[in-house]
């Protein structure tokens, strides 16, 4: 298992975002322990320059997102800046275009994302949780969306993504409240797939993001994608791009290695071509 530990990496936003990359999984930590890791926009830029390292690096096949200190994931914006940053309308708009492009970098990202939930998991938070492709959690993790209490909208990408894994009663619930729900409940509802004890959480994450980076990238290409077709109204489902990526997965190098693996009873291996 590589070591990849909070405290190394490449820096970003002045260190409070780390980026690391080992046989072929990639982390990015969130490294503002002191505030929780509460996202500031800096934050936010930087968590977008890690996510674009990582696509663009050709090693890496999956993605964890995590959280520093052992407290939290992310326990959602720095309401520090918000006399600062999001005071009023416009200037709310102003921060949400500028953090709008990471959200989405995320929510189209190319390879496979889990989110490793240790701890606080709230507002912004959950948005990015929510974003990632799998979440794993641990036993002593809280979930919650707090908008409510500082009147604050949650938008709708936030929402659309709550209702899509925990379905509309409970949405409204999380969100008319503003309570918190612990792992076993998230668990319940469907906002996270894996509950583990906190000092397994770690490991059991890395050992299902290199099964993952072993697994043939083009056929999880065509399942990731797919997938968020499935998840569309019929009218907007992009079924030429599903044809394709199964064509390309029938025609690829990687579909002859693993029949040939099968047949020689050896672990394929996969170049993702």
């Amino acid at each position: 298992m590589p070591d990849i530990s909070s405290t190394t990496g490449t820096p970003y936003a002045g260190g409070k975002i780390l980026k690391h990359a080992a046989d072929g999984v990639g982390v990015v930590t969130f490294n503002n322990p002191d505030k929780r890791n509460a996202m500031s926009l800096e934050m936010w830029e930087g968590f977008g320059e890690a996510l674009a390292a990582l696509r663009d690096d050709d090693t890496v096949r999956v993605v964890i997102l995590r959280g520093a200190g052992g407290k939290a994931f992310v326990s959602g914006a720095d309401i520090s800046q918000f006399e600062k940053t999001r005071h009023n309308a416009a200037a709310s708009e102003e921060y949400a275009k500028r953090s709008a492009a990471q959200r989405a970098l995320l929510a189209d990202y190319p390879k496979p994302t889990i989110a490793c939930i240790d701890g606080y998991c709230l507002g912004g938070g959950m948005q990015v949780a929510m974003l990632a492709d799998i979440r794993l959690a641990s036993h002593g993790s809280q979930f919650g969306i707090p908008a409510a209490r500082l009147g604050i909208a949650y938008g709708y990408d936030g929402l659309r993504h709550l209702v899509s894994l925990a379905g509309p009663a409970w949405a409204r619930l999380l969100m008319y409240t503003g309570m918190r729900i612990d792992s076993a409940e998230a668990l319940r509802i469907g906002l996270v797939e894996r509950l583990f004890p906190a000092g397994e959480l770690w490991g059991e994450t890395m050992t299902i993001a290199e099964t993952i980076a072993q697994n043939a990238p083009l056929a999880i290409k065509a399942a990731k994608i797919t997938i968020a077709q499935v998840l569309k109204d019929e009218s907007a489902r992009d079924m030429e791009a599903i044809k394709a990526i199964g064509n390309a997965c029938m025609d690829s190098e990687d579909f002859r290695e693993g029949r040939q693996a099968f047949m020689e009873k050896r672990k394929p291996k996969f170049r993702g071509r």
